[in-house]
């Protein structure tokens, strides 16, 4: 497996931690175009279950990208994102929550040249808001993805 991924091996991990301000949202907003009340207007939400606005669950995957780039710098080898599986925000971040990233190598694939990623996302608190299942993928030594 040293050839595929580096000196990688199944239990590594590699965390991110950030808080999540109100520029952090507006400037996602602006980016995506998504400026869904549930992120940009507090007087609406205000008046909802959740009480404030949310910061946007797609931003939160964009932070899994910090946590998964270190683990391949880690390989010493090329990798790109393959895609995320079974994707759940499983509880509201607010602006101004500190979210941690936990991102452990689950899975090694040779013959796909694969591995796999079990993501877990937790607030402040402790408490996860996010999980998922990341794999990336690592080309040949020609950049082919077959």
């Amino acid at each position: 497996m040293g050839d595929v991924f580096g000196n990688l091996e199944i239990g590594a991990e590699e965390h991110f931690r950030k808080t999540v301000s109100e520029s952090d949202v507006y400037l996602f907003a602006g980016l995506t175009g998504d400026f869904n009340r549930n992120h940009v207007d507090a007087e609406a939400m205000r008046g909802t279950s959740y009480g404030a606005r949310l910061v946007h669950g797609a931003l939160l995957l964009g932070f899994v990208s910090t946590a998964s780039t270190a683990m391949i710098n880690r390989s010493g080898r090329p990798a790109v994102a393959y895609g995320y599986d079974r994707v759940r925000f499983v509880a509201p971040v607010y602006f101004g929550d500190t979210i941690q990233v936990g991102y452990r190598l689950a899975e090694l694939e040779e013959h796909r040249r694969r591995m796999t990623a079990e993501v877990t996302i937790t607030n402040q608190h402790g408490s996860t808001v996010a999980v998922a299942r990341h794999m990336v993928f690592f080309p040949d030594d020609d950049g082919d993805i077959d």
